[in-house]
């Protein structure tokens, strides 16, 4: 990841300097790239796919729709947890300990491994004083739906994640809501290379886990087509 983000740095230095209004700008875009989620607050890391579809309404305003797939993998520990459940499973742990039902030392962790799914639409700004880059920035508000699958890997973690979740996996629908923006470098008239970055915060089961902030990189190939809306 830092390869690709000093390589980026370098081509945008380069691109920088060529100025002008940019001569064509399609009516119809569309990007699908790599994308890494990253859930500080839960040590998680997502990877997959990002497509974005845009309609140009003028040269620095677009409309358009977000879906981002990823899966990842972390070890869920009760400090992630709500204050609440934390409470109750510590005087549960700390009871069984001083019973001897638990080896002295015992610290709960469970592998977890996720998908998340956002779907997003809404408005673009973009700037074009620079014909080889085009820099953007949107508002983000939209669904997030994430399946959480636990795997106990021993008798106590199991017996705590099967009152927790029943039914071996727990699936949420939730919204977000933050900002995020980046640019593209404009390779020829119909194709260009995009890096961007979304800052959000969700309350994905909210049951389980506090509210938290998440990261979304992007970078990939995006087309623009159709009429030019600069004419």
């Amino acid at each position: 990841m830092r390869a690709i983000l000093t390589i980026i740095s370098l081509l945008l230095v380069l691109t920088l300097p060529v100025f002008g209004q940019q001569a064509y700008v399609g009516r119809y875009d569309v990007y699908g790239g790599f994308m890494n989620l990253t859930t500080p607050m839960l040590n998680l890391n997502e990877q997959g796919f990002n497509l974005q579809t845009g309609v140009r309404l003028t040269s620095w305003l677009s409309g358009g729709f977000d879906y981002t797939i990823g899966n990842g993998s972390t070890s869920l520990t009760p400090t992630m947890l709500i204050p609440s459940l934390q409470q109750t499973l510590g005087a549960e742990l700390g009871q069984m300990a001083t019973a001897g039902l638990i080896p002295a030392g015992y610290r709960l962790s469970v592998p977890t491994n996720t998908r998340t799914e956002n779907y997003a639409v809404g408005p673009q700004i973009s700037y074009r004083h620079f014909s080889a880059v085009t820099l953007f920035v949107r508002p983000d508000l939209g669904a997030l739906h994430v399946v959480a699958t636990p795997h106990p890997d021993d008798p106590i973690a199991a017996g705590i994640i099967s009152a927790l979740v029943p039914s071996g996996k727990k699936t949420d629908w939730t919204y977000y809501y933050g900002f995020g923006g980046g640019f593209e470098l404009n390779i020829a008239r119909h194709f260009s290379i995009r890096v961007q970055a979304d800052f959000v915060h969700d309350n994905m089961m909210s049951d389980l886990l506090p509210g938290h902030n998440e990261v979304r990189f992007s970078i990939g190939p995006g087309f623009q087509w159709g009429r030019n809306v600069v004419e």
